[in-house]
């Protein structure tokens, strides 16, 4: 599956994910209106403005970047009406051509881990057939239980040509306070890091690149680049460019000598790229056209940002 994801990097020439986490203050208004018109102002109201909310941005950069990642907790709180929008979510993207990387954050141990990962990225068996629940190509898994709660994720991920990425060390402020603790004179991160590297080598693609991946910071760069070292073979997914403070050249570490190695997400800078101040030109009705705006500036910051690296 990670040859997958690099060959859609390679074609659109954007390490770009975009971060499909609406929440009914980023959809303008004369969606959500219609949506309270034709089914009242419940959950069933609000998972058919995020859906439409979603399809109109989706339309507007599929041909931009490799990849969406869905926030499902965004579709969760709105109860089984947000699921059923999650999974349309997928569908709708899959017909567009995008991969989908489930931000699911999952793990547990045993059949519990391996019925998360049946639902965002294998089957289950449903009398004489076989179902995808969710059906995204990639998710994201906690490791905090351990290899018995990442296990079963590999096993679908080699079963059903599908990829993970494990949390290692992650944009959030107060993340240090465990992922940063000295464990053997070293931050846990970094054990972290080389169980994914290990876990990795139990899942190579033939590209010569791992289905097991990494989450890493684009608010740590100099972290990244020590990780960058530890997992040779794992693509790192970067979560918190932009809105969370992290820019082009914070990436850098990032990547390999060749320009890969990871995959940039962006979410609210570029779902609600309407609401600011950069692209409040376009209006509530040209929302999609700002996502798409700001999603060629970020490539273009990307790009330069690691031409510059180079020398």
């Amino acid at each position: 599956m990670i040859g997958r994801l690099i060959d859609a990097i390679k074609k659109t020439q954007a390490p770009i994910v975009v971060g499909l986490d609406p929440q009914l203050k980023f959809i303008p208004g004369n969606i959500t209106e219609k949506a309270f018109r034709e089914n009242g102002e419940t959950l069933e109201g609000a998972a058919q403005a995020i859906y439409e909310f979603n399809c109109g941005i989706v339309d507007a950069i599929a041909d931009l970047v490799p990849a969406v990642k869905p926030q499902i907790a965004m579709y969760e709180q709105y109860g089984v009406p947000g699921l059923a929008a999650f999974a349309k979510t997928v569908d709708y993207c899959h017909s567009k051509g995008l991969l989908v990387i489930g931000d699911v954050k999952r793990g547990d141990i045993g059949s519990t881990s391996g019925a998360y990962a049946a639902a965002h990225l294998g089957t289950v068996r449903v009398g004489k057939s076989e179902l995808a629940p969710f059906g995204e190509d990639f998710a994201t898994v906690n490791p905090y239980l351990g290899t018995d709660g990442v296990k079963p994720f590999i096993d679908i991920c080699k079963s059903h040509d599908r990829g993970i990425f494990v949390l290692v060390k992650t944009s959030n402020p107060s993340s240090g306070e465990f992922q940063d603790r000295l464990i053997d004179g070293r931050p846990l991160y970094e054990h972290v890091g080389e169980m994914v590297h290990s876990w990795g080598l139990d899942a190579m693609d033939a590209c010569g690149w791992s289905d097991v991946g990494a989450v890493v910071g684009a608010t740590y760069p100099e972290m990244g680049k020590v990780l960058r070292g530890l997992l040779p073979k794992c693509f790192i997914l970067v979560p918190g460019y932009g809105a969370q403070g992290g820019s082009g050249k914070d990436l850098v570490p990032f990547f390999d000598s060749d320009g890969l190695g990871a995959i940039v997400n962006s979410s609210r800078g570029i779902i609600a790229a309407w609401q600011g101040s950069a692209y409040a030109s376009y209006g509530e009705e040209g929302y999609a056209d700002a996502a798409r705006a700001a999603v060629l500036a970020m490539k273009e910051d990307i790009a330069q940002s690691l031409e510059e690296g180079r020398k």
